[in-house]
């Protein structure tokens, strides 16, 4: 059932895995559920056809407050942060001076702070390096004391909704990257209209010792299912979302990332942020030696993280960082990096996989159609 776990940290909700029988393994400094009775593959088809909740309290959770934060945060990130609306969230980066990827982050736009939500693993680096930068006069706060949770799936705002008290508007009807704040079961909660399996949801920041009550009385509704690490990466995977560490790290720059589309018109003039030079460099020339890609493997046969990536004549092109089954698309997908010059949809491409040469082909993603909530203008 669990792992030595003397030298893991345990999420608020550790215990209330262990009841639902969750098969608890190590993750990110964390003893962490990787899949319960139901298994992985009926986890990820219910968050699919009804609602999961998902476990996501190992991420940081970080207050900045100062005057025009918003502009400082620029500094550091090459998101278009000061055009924000009160409220609004916007998906970003951490960059380095060589343009490479150190996080990516969410980032919230408050009335009068910004709220972050960053990668377990990058947590602590994320804040030294925020606070190596934090000038005068600014407070960077850690919420150590909140969990974070995720309800995910087409049945998740409805049910969300029956519970979410005191906001200025239904949970149901947020906009996709919106925030408010909410009372369920008597606990302030902030709630996000985001998450990271391509389905419509909520992320919730609960106060550390009510976590368990609320989850309780979401699993409680007969819509929702506890999911855990397993079905979250294939999840994610069939919905074209990066996973740090894997399909993106330090020496990834966003442009060789695919994600350009983090990069407002005004950033891209103006730059102001680590790496700069390169990144705009790179989109300028578009000279740049690798692209992520999306990958279909012919056969029935995933290709796992790290399998080379071949062309036609067995020379190595390229190395695949994401991969596994898609239970939804009904086959293998993958992602990874290829030479620019391979990275057009439709390219075939070779998968060395257990000494054979199998092909695939080059894909767009999502592999399976994201299914955000946006209002119509």
């Amino acid at each position: 059932m669990s792992t030595d776990s003397s030298d893991l940290l345990k999420t608020p909700l550790c215990s209330l895995h262990e009841e639902l029988g969750g098969k608890m393994v190590p993750f990110a400094g964390y003893l962490m559920p990787v899949q319960y009775p139901l298994g992985v593959m009926g986890e990820h088809n219910h968050t699919r056809s009804a609602a999961g909740l998902f476990d996501v309290s190992h991420m940081g959770q970080v207050v900045i407050t100062g005057e025009h934060a918003d502009r400082w945060i620029e500094t550091l990130v090459p998101g278009n942060i000061v055009d924000l609306d009160v409220n609004a969230i916007r998906y970003s980066m951490f960059t380095n001076d060589k343009g490479g990827i150190l996080d990516d982050l969410m980032i919230t736009k408050r009335a009068n702070d910004l709220f972050l939500v960053v990668n377990a693993a990058c947590k602590e680096q994320d804040i030294a390096h925020m606070r190596a930068h934090l000038p005068d006069g600014f407070t960077l706060t850690e919420l150590t004391d909140r969990a974070l949770v995720a309800l995910q799936g087409p049945k998740a705002a409805e049910v969300l909704a029956r519970f979410a008290k005191g906001g200025a508007e239904a949970a149901d009807e947020m906009d996709f990257m919106t925030y408010q704040e909410v009372s369920i079961c008597g606990a302030d909660c902030y709630i996000s209209r985001s998450g990271y399996t391509g389905e419509d949801g909520h992320e919730i920041s609960i106060p550390a010792d009510q976590a368990e009550e609320v989850c309780r009385a979401l699993l409680g509704e007969p819509e929702v299912e506890a999911i855990g690490l397993g079905a979250r990466d294939s999840l994610r995977l069939e919905a074209g979302l990066c996973l740090y560490g894997h399909d993106l790290t330090p020496e990834t720059t966003p442009v060789e990332a695919s994600l350009l589309w983090a990069i407002s018109k005004r950033r891209r003039e103006e730059g102001g942020f680590p790496g700069a030079d390169i990144i705009l460099g790179q989109i300028a020339s578009k000279d740049y030696a690798q692209k992520r890609i999306g990958i279909l493997p012919t056969g029935r046969a995933p290709a796992r993280e790290g399998t080379e990536i071949l062309d036609a004549d067995g020379a190595k092109i390229g190395t695949v960082t994401s991969g596994g089954f898609g239970p939804t698309f009904g086959g293998p997908v993958a992602m990874g990096y290829v030479n620019k010059d391979f990275s057009a949809p439709d390219t075939e491409i070779f998968l060395s996989v257990r000494g054979k040469q199998l092909p695939a082909r080059v894909a767009k993603t999502p592999f399976v159609p994201q299914r955000y909530f946006r209002k119509t203008v």
